[in-house]
């Protein structure tokens, strides 16, 4: 990849967009807790059901998701590599700079990102969080699983990105070092369906 002026600038673009806390900006525009005072003080779709109700939960899911399918569809053609696209939209969510560059744990972007790089990959990563999420009742889990799997299949895949997914996974487990430690200790958060 040639790096130009135009290429920091998007570049930039993109971790600025990835960076916008739907779920901070969300609770604040509707007077619902501010998700970093409570639950495990995430700003992230999960924390945000737990602590605001489904339905913010939902709707900060969907702008995540969208932060992460909107530019990389719009870039898609781009001179600029897909992969460090997404990577700058990944980074922005995790590395916030508006909040201290505490952000959310990953699952929704990347998710967004997959579905606007290769609708394929969103699908199953979905899928696979889905399926794990309702056997297993652990959120955590299931972003684990989901992660693993994607990384598995862009491998097999032999696709240009898999470096790049390779790095963004490390991150995620690494944002779920505490989550790996209560799954482990069998003292994990379930996820509550009827709730």
């Amino acid at each position: 990849m040639y790096i130009n002026l135009e290429t920091i600038l998007i570049l930039l673009t993109c971790y600025l967009v990835g960076s916008i806390p739907f779920g901070l900006l969300l609770s604040k525009l509707l007077s619902k807790s501010d998700p970093r005072l409570v639950g495990s003080k995430n700003i992230g779709a999960t924390n945000i059901v737990r602590t605001s109700g489904w339905k913010l939960g939902l709707l900060t899911l969907i702008f995540d998701m969208l932060k992460g399918l909107i530019p990389v569809v719009i870039l898609k053609n781009h001179s600029v590599e897909q992969s460090f696209i997404i990577l700058f939209i990944f980074l922005g969510h995790l590395f916030p700079v508006w909040i201290r560059f505490k952000g959310g744990k990953g699952i929704a972007v990347i998710i967004g990102c997959l579905l606007g790089y290769n609708f394929f990959y969103g699908l199953i990563f979905s899928l696979v969080w889905l399926v794990t999420a309702v056997v297993s009742k652990y959120s955590s889990l299931s972003a684990l699983v989901a992660s693993l799997s994607i990384l598995i299949i862009v491998y097999l895949e032999n696709d240009n990105i898999f470096l790049m997914v390779l790095l963004m996974v490390t991150m995620i487990f690494l944002k779920h070092i505490s989550n790996i430690r209560r799954l482990l200790k069998g003292n994990e958060l379930r996820i509550n369906l009827k709730k």
